[in-house]
């Protein structure tokens, strides 16, 4: 029987070892955190929202224990604005089937718990560089699942040729709240995601969100560009200071939220997170002081601005094909060459996520902008099977598989064919939602509401 050492019990670390357990590998997972210590002491590392394809995964080791009782997510309320206070135009879309957001903390626990009583073995304790040495000698692969920071990150340099920055695009302010109602006021007939989407400040976040104490709650992430209206989370120090401070930005940027925030109160006391993250693609491999060599996993390989929802989803899709790959290797070596071609596979099929999260990190481009035009006045409904809705829905299935229309997104003439297929021309649905627009800016300017689908 072949040995596997997996450093770290986050997401993906954990599915890897029950996933492996589950093929018949001895399986040692490292971690620095008891399932009591993630359920008392610890941050939650984000909202982890996982649409289908993640989910199904965790369905097939056994593990999505939540579905039946979560806060279930079924599509996007985006709110899209040229600069502050101009909601220029909304898109109310649907996703195929639902997503969910499970608190981490939560999920660690319990996962652990059952991968000890399924017979996996665990070892509460951090890893230093020199005793993941001492592991690797000890197996016959080890894998680091340690997250983006940390001492044993750094064994993992970046791909340069795959990384679009070096410093942080947004400064992260991050919060669960109890408090609010189920639904948005203004979109009453579903349970999306909503994007605020300001060009000028930022983006924020809102998703439903279970947590450890089975509650349904509510997940406030602010994606602030440096100096804008959204960058006043970096001197933080509590949740309460969370809440009190994202009170103040959202009276002042998204005021249209305001009245269903307003009595929002810390889900719990270590429920918040401010920090930035570069985003980065690693080089797989990682060298110890002896030659011998380990392989990352999730954001220890890449670790992705939160901004399009990619890092738990692409870490899901990751450790599927790392344990696919695996299994396939049989009894031959887990050398530096197969690691990089593992790699190289599914960089190939989902390197996707990474260019979906640049895009949204960057102005939207023209392509995108045509798409958001033509699908003016989709509403989110589920009875709603116009030409509008379809392109609307598509816009959030792609983020449950970025490889679906990421790069038309880009590209006006296969955005074009989008249209087109949806409504039979370009011309018609580009005058019609233009026309919508116009309207909404005009009674903006007399003081009205802008009139838009869902406000």
């Amino acid at each position: 029987m072949r040995s596997i050492a997996i450093i770290g019990a986050g997401q993906t670390a954990l599915l890897a070892a029950h996933a492996l357990h589950q093929q018949g590998y001895e399986v040692r997972l490292y971690s620095d955190k008891s399932p009591a210590d993630f359920l008392t002491r610890a941050h939650p590392t984000g909202a982890a929202f996982r649409w289908k394809m993640a989910l199904d995964f965790e369905r097939e080791l056994g593990l999505e224990h939540w579905g039946e009782t979560a806060p279930r997510s079924d599509g996007v309320h985006l709110t899209f604005c040229p600069k502050q206070g101009s909601q220029l135009l909304t898109l109310l879309g649907r996703f195929n089937d639902y997503g969910l957001a499970i608190d981490v903390r939560l999920q660690s626990a319990t996962w652990m718990r059952e991968f000890e009583q399924r017979g996996g073995r665990i070892e509460i304790r951090a890893v230093s560089i020199r005793e993941l040495d001492e592991i690797a000698a000890e197996h016959d692969l080890t894998i680091v699942a340690a997250g983006g920071h940390g001492a044993l990150t750094k064994l993992f340099p970046r791909n340069e040729s795959r990384c679009s920055y070096t410093k942080p695009q947004r400064y992260l302010g991050w919060v669960v709240v109890v408090g609010l109602a189920e639904v948005l006021p203004y979109a009453p007939w579903f349970f999306p995601v909503k994007f605020n989407v300001l060009e000028t400040e930022g983006e924020a976040f809102w998703v439903r969100w279970f947590s450890k104490g089975l509650q349904n709650c509510w997940s406030l992430l602010f994606e602030a560009k440096e100096g804008s209206a959204f960058d006043r989370f970096r001197e933080v120090r509590t949740a309460q200071e969370m809440v009190v401070r994202a009170r103040e930005v959202i009276k002042a940027v998204c005021p249209w939220d305001y009245e269903w925030f307003k009595d929002a109160e810390p889900c719990d006391e270590n429920a918040w997170l401010v920090g930035s993250i570069t985003s980065e693609v690693r080089d797989i491999v990682g060298t110890l002081p002896s030659g011998r060599h380990v392989i990352a996993l999730g954001d220890t390989a890449m670790h992705l601005d939160p901004v399009g929802g990619q890092g738990a989803n692409n870490g899901n899709k990751m450790t599927r094909h790392l344990v696919e790959c695996i299994v396939e290797r049989a009894d031959q070596p887990f050398d530096a060459d197969w690691m990089r071609s593992t790699f190289e596979r599914f960089w190939q099929r989902h390197r996707y996520a990474d260019m979906l999260n640049n895009l949204l990190l960057e102005p939207l481009p023209g392509a995108g902008k045509l798409l958001l035009i033509s699908q003016y006045g989709s509403t989110g409904r589920p009875e709603d099977t116009s030409p509008q809705q379809k392109l609307a829905n598509i816009f959030c299935e792609n983020f449950n598989d970025p490889a679906l229309y990421t790069e038309a997104l880009q590209d006006k003439a296969k955005v074009k064919q989008l249209i087109r297929e949806a409504f039979g021309s370009t011309f018609w649905p580009l005058a019609r939602g233009g026309l919508g627009i116009l309207q909404g800016q005009l009674h903006q300017a007399f003081g009205m509401s802008p009139g838009h689908p869902g406000t």
